[in-house]
């Protein structure tokens, strides 16, 4: 038997009653048996269950099959399943095509006939595009031993102890002078109330040390070029102006800074010099200086620290490097931005002194905060009433549609810190309690027998506009308590807003630097929410932690985790296989326009000046087909999607 003889099995997939309930899965297996060049159509419950994938391989041999369809669900789901069947099965994995009846057929119509005949349709098409297919051949390209990791957060904190301790190089990036991240802002973590700083100092104090990390802090990553396996990365790492080596952490430098601003680690709620260490458990424990802040770069006066620096680590002469570094792997742990409430101007945020976010009021409540961990008004006086505010920010139309997942877990925290501390009441003003982790529900029930006051309701507005001799001096809090059926005024003295996760400031840039792509709400996104929740769609980058969505610290280790072990397989394996329905370029046909240059979203295509032709690394291309639609000339081809191939699926359906 010729290939040139076409000979195609069609499997139809039951999906139990997922498509078999619409789709009159009988009636299009008898279609498909009439098809040209199909040998035999089967349908079956699960195709994709062990009993189905042996049903091809023997129907390959069996019949000779040299194309295969399966009529089930998504690619995105089962088309790698299937590949590797035909695979086994001694046939090229790409003279495979796969037609989804399920999302795009059964799922969204209740009228049997009409997803009947459009299942048809479908595999009439998938039926007249494989008989096109040709072979294609992968290829594998080697991979470079070391990972890097954009963010020192908890989450780049675990993945990078994870890949070390398997004595592979890691290159942690951290734009702030410390690692620990939002974390280190922590006072207690919920349900079990355990110091933050104390679980995870010592975390940070083993990637410090690590022989297998190198530390780049206060740098930033400027550049990202290669592909899969063999990253190449240009960091940019900031002139501290004090030499590592040099610093013994004295601190006089900072005693003797006579300048101040509002310190970032302590939410505005305190100050630090121009010269600074963070917080006293950084990481490295090495001073910065502040270039906007400091006089001496202003006016070229003062070097106070420089002057009274025993060690001479000071050094105002320090230039930025620029450290080049060769990666197999990426692993994105960028964080979140806490939501700034002040365009929400009905909670009275930076209007009313005692209005605090939840992460000023966190640096309250730390003991090494700007209170020592005492719970007082701006006039230092204990507070008689607290009011908690949730969902600021987060599910609501006008900011953030989403939950930030963790801010009920937090302002239930809260409450027990404040009653711990002082002997005010407390009210949480909430919309729906989502206490969804281990331990978390427990936590909601132990809080209601320590008498905190939840009122089930939408906050109207914070107000000092008094009605009575009782509101005196006091914050107003209006809101409908939907369980009462009524508006209430509640007198505090402190209101605390449980604010959004959002994306960081410059996610955007971050996106386009490692192309990689943001959901609706910023985020960015992962290959596949659930079977590939680490994975992006640039093979060898992956997202961990609050940059891919809100979440508490426990799932943000296990992510973490996950992503350092899906890094570790690829680059202890030492090879990668990479995709073979890539576009090509048929050089004679190339005008050189460079057209193709600047759509690829991917930077897989690069143009040579001597040959004034462009040139596609098939390492770097996703077989997106952009350049082949976009070529005026004609010049590429999008191999597994040739004009053929799609005209033939395009006739299959209009039939």
């Amino acid at each position: 038997m010729s290939m040139d003889e076409r000979r195609i099995g069609v499997y139809i997939c039951h999906c139990g009653s997922n498509i078999a309930g619409p789709v009159d899965v009988a009636e299009v297996t008898k279609f498909a048996a009439g098809l040209d060049s199909v040998v035999v159509a089967r349908d079956y419950k699960f195709v994709c269950s062990d009993p189905g994938q042996e049903l091809i391989k023997q129907d390959i041999k069996e019949h000779g099959l040299n194309r295969v369809v399966v009529a089930s669900c998504s690619p995105r789901l089962h088309e790698a399943t299937f590949r590797r069947v035909c695979q086994e099965a001694g046939l090229n994995p790409y003279l495979f095509e796969m037609a989804n009846i399920r999302e795009h057929c059964s799922w969204i119509t209740e009228d049997h006939g009409e997803a009947t005949e459009k299942a048809k349709a479908l595999v009439n098409a998938a039926v007249r595009k494989v008989y096109y297919h040709e072979p294609l051949e992968t290829k594998e390209v080697p991979v470079k031993p070391n990972v890097l990791i954009v963010g020192g957060g908890i989450a780049g904190s675990q993945a990078a102890l994870e890949i070390a301790d398997s004595e592979h190089q890691v290159y942690l990036v951290e734009r702030t002078p410390s690692i620990g991240g939002h974390m280190a802002q922590l006072d207690k973590t919920f349900p079990t109330l355990d110091c933050s700083s104390c679980i995870l100092t010592p975390k940070m104090s083993s990637v410090g040390s690590h022989p297998y990390i190198k530390l780049l802090t206060y740098s930033n990553v400027e550049e990202v070029s290669g592909y899969v396996g063999n990253f190449k990365v240009k960091i940019r790492k900031k002139a501290r102006y004090v030499d590592e080596d040099k610093c013994t952490g004295c601190g006089v430098c900072m005693e003797k800074c006579p300048y101040k601003a509002d310190s970032e680690f302590e939410a505005g709620l305190a100050k630090r010099k121009a010269i600074y260490i963070p917080f006293p458990q950084a990481v490295p424990n090495v001073p910065v200086i502040d270039r906007e802040l400091c006089v001496y770069f202003k006016t070229g006066k003062c070097r106070a620290c420089e002057k009274f620096c025993e060690a001479g680590a000071v050094n105002f002469e320090q230039e930025d490097q620029i450290v080049e570094v060769e990666v197999g792997a990426i692993i994105l742990s960028t964080g979140y931005n806490a939501f700034d409430p002040s365009p929400i101007t009905q909670y009275g945020y930076k209007r009313f002194d005692n209005v605090f976010t939840s992460l000023e009021f966190e640096r309250l409540c730390s003991a090494v905060g700007p209170t020592s961990g005492k719970i007082v008004l701006k006039d230092g006086t204990e507070p008689e009433s607290v009011a908690i505010i949730h969902c600021v920010g987060s599910r609501d139309e006008n900011y953030h549609k989403y939950c930030s997942r963790v801010c009920c877990m937090y302002g239930l925290k809260f409450s027990h810190l404040i009653k711990e501390k002082t002997d005010a009441e407390v009210y949480q003003m909430y919309i729906d309690m989502r206490c969804f982790g281990k331990g978390y529900e427990e936590f909601y029930q132990r809080l209601s027998e320590e008498g905190v006051n939840f009122v089930r309701g939408k906050v109207a507005e914070v107000t000092d506009r008094t009605i009575n001799e009782e509101e005196q001096g006091k914050l107003i809090v209006v809101a409908e308590d939907t369980l009462l059926g009524k508006i209430i005024r509640v007198p505090v003295d402190i209101v605390i807003l449980c604010t959004a996760l959002e994306p960081q400031p410059d996610a955007e840039d971050v996106a386009r630097l490692f192309s990689v792509t943001r959901s609706a709400d910023g985020f960015f996104l992962e290959r596949h929410p659930k079977l590939d929740p680490v994975a992006t769609t640039t093979d060898g980058v992956f997202v961990v932690g609050c940059c891919q969505g809100p979440k508490d610290i426990p799932d943000t280790v296990a992510q973490a985790s996950a992503a350092a072990a899906r890094a570790l397989a690829m680059i202890s394996k030492g090879k990668v296989e990479i995709e073979a329905a890539t576009s090509v370029i048929d050089e004679e046909l190339c005008a050189g326009c460079k057209t193709c240059i600047m759509l690829c979203p991917y930077s897989a295509i690069s143009f040579d000046e001597e040959e004034k032709v462009s040139r596609i690394n098939e390492a770097l291309c996703k077989g997106c087909g952009v350049c082949a639609a976009a070529c005026p000339g004609g010049a590429i081809t999008s191999r597994h999607f040739t004009t053929e191939e799609i005209t033939a699926e395009i006739e299959g359906v209009l039939v």
